[in-house]
Order: structure tokens, then sequence, then C-alpha cells
């Protein structure tokens, strides 16, 4: 879902501005694990260089697909997002209508405001519990990928951020491949964020993703060789 609109989901308006804020204070800085935000850019390629952490031996989540579960049919952020924006923002099958429900809230901040306030506090809940599950199991370091950390003023529960880099042009391409929208659509979702280079200049550890795979895989490896210094 966007901003947090969690559970929008990737080819929707996931990463739209205007996020409700009750995560921050509750996402406790750790004494004893090391807790990693990745952030960036709507297409900036936060889940490739997550995904590259992950093979790295790195535990990772990823609030977005945390998001997808807590609005499963039947969840608790289910019943009450039916209850407040009715029947017609889900499939006959019961699951959320996510394209249908990102064009209400990309155009309606006071909506996006609701499924904010809706389901920001079960996908921070589920966070919160994988956090101290990965911790009793002895995990020494978790990274988080939250797509608009500062947006929603999340930093603060985190002991360090990486934030992924990308030239502008190459993320409405990356979107326009993964989400089948138009480039005026794209465009608007990222002008609606914080700038990248804004991000880019509040961060621990930078990656920038306007190379090739290869090469956006050498800096994650340089990251993750100070991380494990760390710890």
């Amino acid at each position: 879902m966007p901003t947090l609109l969690y559970g929008v989901g990737r080819g929707s308006l996931r990463e739209g501005a205007g996020a409700h804020r009750p995560l921050a204070p509750s996402l406790k800085k750790s004494h004893t694990m090391l807790k990693i935000a990745i952030t960036g850019g709507a297409g900036s390629g936060k889940s490739v260089v997550a995904r590259m952490f992950q093979e790295l031996g790195a535990a990772v989540l990823d609030a977005d697909e945390i998001a997808h579960q807590v609005v499963a049919v039947g969840a608790p952020a289910w019943e009450k997002l039916k209850e407040v924006f009715g029947p017609e923002f889900f499939l006959e099958n019961g699951e959320l209508n996510r394209p249908l429900m990102a064009r209400k809230v990309f155009a309606d901040p006071h909506a996006r405001t609701r499924l904010n306030a809706i389901v920001h506090p079960y996908v921070g809940q589920e966070i919160r519990k994988r956090l101290g599950e990965l911790e009793r199991q002895g995990a020494k370091m978790v990274l988080v990928e939250v797509p608009l950390l500062f947006e929603a003023g999340l930093e603060g529960g985190y002991d360090k951020v990486i934030v992924v880099d990308a030239d502008p042009r190459e993320q409405v391409e990356r979107l326009q491949a993964r989400d089948q929208r138009s480039e005026a659509e794209i465009q608007g979702i990222i002008d609606a964020q914080m700038p990248l280079k804004n991000k880019a200049s509040r961060a621990d550890y930078l990656v920038d993703n306007r190379g090739s795979l290869g090469e956006t895989r050498r800096q994650v490896q340089i990251i993750w060789k100070n991380l494990q210094k760390i710890i």
C-alpha cells in the first residue's frame, strides 16, 4: 500500500505521500540486535538491494509484504477497511481491490489518511512481533525494507539507514515495466515523495543503483562487511 498505504501492493500506489505516524514512537532501538532500514524512492531498486543482503545471509523483513498479510480476507484490518470504504473496494472473492483503492487514495488525501490509520497499526504490530522473534532466536542484525521511512517519521526506530539511489528516468522506466501505469501517473507518485536526493543526504549508507547489477552488488557487499564490524 502506498506510504505506508501498506497492502495496496507494488503494482499500485504503494509509495504515495501522506503517511500516518503511530509507528515511530514504538519502534524503539534495540541494544542487542542491530536494526537497519532500507529505503529510497519509488522504483529506485530497494527490493533488489534487500534481496542482495538476504543472499549474503541477512535477515530481511518487507513492510509491504507484511501489509498484504494484514489485509487478507477476514483479518481485522480487512474488516475495518470494508466497514469504512464499503464493499465496492473489494473483489468478488473478498480480497481488497488494490488498484481501485490505490486510485482512490492517490486522488483523495482524506481517504489516504483513513487507510493509513487503519492498516498502519497492524503492520507495526506484526513488524514488532517478527523483530522480537528474530531477537529471541539470537539474530544480531535485521534489515527492514520501509518504502517511506523518512516521510512517515520512522527513521528514529532504526540504528542505521541504507538509502538506494537511482536516476529519475530509470525510476520511471522501472515503474512502467513493473506496474503498467502511464508515465504521468508514475511521475505523480514520485513527485509526491520526499526528493530522493534529500533521502540520500540523510543516509548512513548509500547504494548508487544507476549502474549494472554487478556494480550494485559490490556496493552491497562493502556495506555488509562494514555492518559486520559493528554487531
